[in-house]
């Protein structure tokens, strides 16, 4: 039997080239104060960044084959992505359309609505609670007649979907169009990331394959980059950070100089490059397909915790200002803490962990 290659955990030139492309755009287009200002709007997402991400830069195609249109690329080049969108909190369905439904498109082979997503001419999201982890209960609607009827909870980014991907209690996955269905907001700690609940009243669907292991396969590429997007998230606060404790000064020196602060700072710099390792390797696997369940499970045991540290001490080395609406720390936080819980919390992945790897609690 031979020996599975080391996993790659090293950025390539490719990677850090979209990475600056990326980071170029959002700087123009994702400003704190902006994005503070679209989340208490009644309309959250930003569409222009998002026709620009998915259009003019063709990121919405990023895991769709180039004979679909796509770009052809891995999981790793979408985690680079998700990193710099989680460093600006970008309010864009890229996770769960150009990841999530993308993965559960491909595992139907669904290549007219993959080819819609390539060119970025529609936005598709899959009908399940943000909360469901890979291979957890999927509440389903009901199939009567042909007509699809119930109620789906937690829903991200419906609200600018143009198809929602809807298991049923058939067993099936169905393509409904989302002017279909009623789309109610729901109140979301994270504004960046919108919930809303999605009412089926007999409505037509279009079957497009077994929902159970396409949602499988959506769920958990969804957990293993969401831990990318959390060390984005991470990154920031802690550069961010660093550079408000240098600038701010107490007794006539800088705050950072403080032994007990650089201790605090370096901590979390551990705890973010364990982070990076973690997120790198769930990237790399998903893209290989080498003990993929172990990766995604590892990174999102450990993801939470790291970028939820990071954001309460952001919070408390900016002296709390993170509370006040005009510093963006307190979106980091929300998002933060949403992730959580987002594609199973980590306790849930520790059990997973515990059962891949043979060592189940007495």
């Amino acid at each position: 039997m031979s020996a599975q290659p080391e996993p790659a955990l090293l950025y390539s030139e490719e990677e850090e080239a979209l990475r600056a492309a990326v980071r170029d755009l959002l700087t123009d287009h994702c400003d704190p104060a902006d994005v503070v200002t679209r989340t208490e709007s009644a309309a959250p997402h930003d569409v222009p960044l998002w026709k620009s991400l998915a259009g003019s830069m063709g990121l919405a195609g990023l895991l769709i084959p180039e004979e679909l249109g796509g770009q052809g690329a891995t999981h790793r080049e979408a985690a680079v992505v998700l990193e710099e969108l989680g460093r600006a909190v970008a309010s864009v369905p890229y996770l769960t359309s150009s990841v999530v439904a993308t993965e559960a498109l491909l595992a139907c082979g669904a290549e007219d609505l993959l080819g819609e997503l390539a060119a970025a001419t529609s936005v598709a999201v899959l009908a399940v609670g943000l909360h469901v982890a890979p291979g957890g209960a999927v509440a389903s609607a009901r199939l009567d007649s042909g007509y699809l009827h119930g109620e789906l909870t937690g829903i991200a980014d419906a609200s600018v979907a143009d198809v929602l991907l809807v298991p049923a209690d058939d067993g099936g996955l169905y393509a409904v169009g989302a002017a279909d269905a009623t789309v109610t907001p729901q109140v979301s700690l994270d504004a960046t990331r919108p919930l809303a609940r999605v009412t089926l009243d007999g409505v037509a669907g279009r079957r497009l394959g077994d929902a159970e292991p396409a949602v499988r396969r959506a769920l958990r590429a969804g957990a293993g980059l969401l831990a990318s997007e959390q060390l984005g998230l991470a990154d920031w606060l802690l550069t961010e950070t660093v550079r408000y404790l240098k600038e701010r000064k107490q007794f006539n020196r800088p705050v950072g100089g403080f032994q007990a602060l650089k201790h605090r700072l370096a901590r979390l710099w551990l705890e973010i490059a364990g982070l990076r390792a973690a997120a790198r390797n769930a990237a790399d696997a998903l893209a290989t397909g080498a003990d993929t369940d172990v990766a995604v499970a590892v990174a999102q045991a450990y993801a939470a915790q790291v970028a939820v540290h990071a954001a309460e001490e952001a919070l408390q080395l900016h002296g709390g200002i993170g509370m006040t609406w005009e510093h963006p720390v307190h979106l980091y936080l929300k998002r933060a803490k949403a992730d959580s819980i987002a594609y199973g919390a980590a306790g849930r992945h520790r059990t997973v962990l515990a059962e891949l790897v043979d060592l189940r609690a007495p």
